[in-house]
Parts: structure tokens; C-alpha cells; sequence
């Protein structure tokens, strides 16, 4: 359609609309996945440190569990370990005796992300005070 105005020829429903529409809205929702995505990673990252410092803490307390039981053997020193290892939401993966010090490794599963599991792990040692 095409209006003539005080001689100016004007195309298009309305004075002084150009060929760009919708160009920001684009621009506009690309910036928006980008916060999305930045925001996701961000909250698998923070998701991944907060399992490895869970792990961390179950096998310490584990390992300080099943010391307190050495004196008993590696059956009762580990059993006790595992026990505070899964009350502090870990599982034990190895327990062993070394003279009266007890080593402790547990694991934490993290789903950071749907559909990406991890797991974490760490390892302990308790035992006496030597000196």
C-alpha cells in the first residue's frame, strides 16, 4: 500500500518503519540464554564443592569414629566408621587398620545438572596423638 504525503512516497502500514523488526528481541533473548546458562554452571560448580566438602566431612568423622574403636580390631573399627560415614550422608568405599590409625575413604553422588551424576570422594586418617 502506498500513501503520498505533502509528496513524500511512505511504504508500509505506518510512517517510518524499517526492515529491523524484531532485531532486539533477539538480541534481547540471546543475552537472556546466556544468564541462564552462566547461572547453570554456577550452580553445578557450586553444587560439585558443596559434595567434595560433604564427602570430606563423613570421612573425617568416620575415620575419628572408627579410631575410637580400634582397640576392638578392623571388623568393629570399620563397622563403626561405615555407620558415621552413612549418617553424614556418605558411603564408605575402603576402611582399613593401620596399627591404631584408621584410613577412611567415602564418596558422596551429586547430580549437579539433570542427567549428569558425579560422585566425590575423600580420605581420612585417625589415630592417636603421637609424641
Amino acid at each position: 500500500m502506498e500513501v503520498r504525503e505533502s509528496g513524500v512516497k511512505v511504504r508500509g502500514s505506518a510512517a517510518g518503519q524499517t526492515g529491523e523488526r524484531g532485531g532486539a528481541t533477539v538480541c534481547l533473548l540471546a543475552v537472556g540464554l546466556a544468564f541462564v546458562m552462566v547461572g547453570l554452571f554456577g550452580a553445578a560448580v557450586g553444587a560439585a564443592r558443596t559434595a567434595r566438602q560433604q564427602a570430606r566431612v563423613a570421612a573425617d568423622f568416620g575415620a575419628l569414629a572408627g579410631a575410637g574403636q580400634a582397640l576392638l580390631g578392623e571388623p568393629a573399627a570399620c563397622g563403626r566408621a561405615a555407620e558415621i560415614t552413612a549418617a553424614n550422608g556418605g558411603r564408605l568405599l575402603a576402611c582399613r587398620l593401620d596399627g591404631l590409625d584408621v584410613l577412611v575413604t567415602a564418596e558422596v553422588a551429586v547430580t549437579p545438572l539433570p542427567g549428569l551424576a558425579r560422585v566425590a570422594s575423600a580420605t581420612a586418617r585417625a589415630g592417636p596423638v603421637r609424641g
